[in-house]
């Protein structure tokens, strides 16, 4: 694989997923029960926004930097500003929080977080990141294969699932994973992201993963161009397993990205329920 995160950082896609994914963490801290947080594509945590990659792409000044300039993004937003302000104390925009960073920064002393990068060069430097938390494990192999592997049979536990769908089978791989996760422990929550890039693979997904886990889903989408281009990424969504009451703040989020950040975009929430 070829994907580096070092370009996209920052970008749309990751405010929509970083927004909910703490939100969605805050909502799982809140009970006495420890929380066992799984992220099956984890990258390097930590992005450099005045790198070569970065620089070069453009996405970050389109994306994170926009939002911090903004003067009317919602509430959901908050937490992420913070994440992004606290690495950024000058007030320069030069690092940007990956999930790894967000989320062991999120986590109670009683919480754990394995953290899986199949690359050896981008788990080196993940491991740097999160160096020395005593409630953190680093994995250097198949996420998919973890998530199961890896989530307590009980207990409260999220998982995140977020790869670079460079493979033909990645939306197979997630289908598969988010039903193993839920056949091991009905309770686990779980976050699937992925690219809008047409309404058909979309809608395919949704239909496997609905039937596949058999259990209501909550879907949110930041179409930021209208899907006529299936070679371009025009939005991203979110699919969730376990999130109950999160409606609302998923669609504030995909609306305000869409809205904001989106040319002619559409941001929405809604349920599918499997009876």
């Amino acid at each position: 694989m070829n994907y580096r995160h070092a370009f996209h950082a920052g970008n749309f896609a990751d405010l929509v997923k970083h927004a909910m994914l703490l939100r969605l963490l805050a909502e799982l801290g809140r009970g006495p029960t420890p929380l066992t947080v799984i992220d099956t594509h984890a990258g390097r945590g930590l992005y450099d926004l005045a790198g070569s990659e970065a620089r070069k792409s453009g996405e970050a000044e389109a994306g994170v930097a926009r939002l911090m300039r903004a003067s009317d993004a919602p509430v959901e937003f908050n937490p992420l500003m913070a994440a992004v302000t606290a690495l950024n104390p000058d007030g320069a925009l030069r690092r940007y929080p990956g999930s790894p960073w967000l989320i062991a920064n999120a986590l109670r002393p009683q919480d754990r977080y394995v953290a899986c990068e199949l690359r050896p060069e981008e788990h080196a430097a993940l491991q740097s990141t999160l160096a020395g938390r005593g409630n953190v494990v680093t994995l250097c192999g198949d996420g998919y294969a973890a998530a199961a592997a890896r989530c307590p049979p009980r207990g409260s536990a999220l998982v995140l699932i977020d790869p670079p769908f460079e493979q033909p089978d990645d939306y197979e791989r997630v289908v598969a994973a988010a039903t193993a996760v839920r056949r091991r422990n009905p309770g686990a929550a779980i976050m699937a992201w992925l690219p809008l890039k047409d309404l058909e693979t979309f809608d395919r997904f949704l239909r496997d993963l609905e039937d596949a886990a058999d259990a209501p889903l909550l879907v949110g989408e930041a179409r930021v161009r209208p899907l006529t281009d299936p070679l371009k990424m025009n939005g991203c969504a979110l699919a969730l397993l376990g999130a109950d009451g999160l409606e609302a703040p998923l669609a504030a989020i995909c609306a305000w990205v869409a809205q904001a950040l989106g040319d002619g975009g559409l941001g929405r929430a809604y349920r599918l329920s499997s009876s």
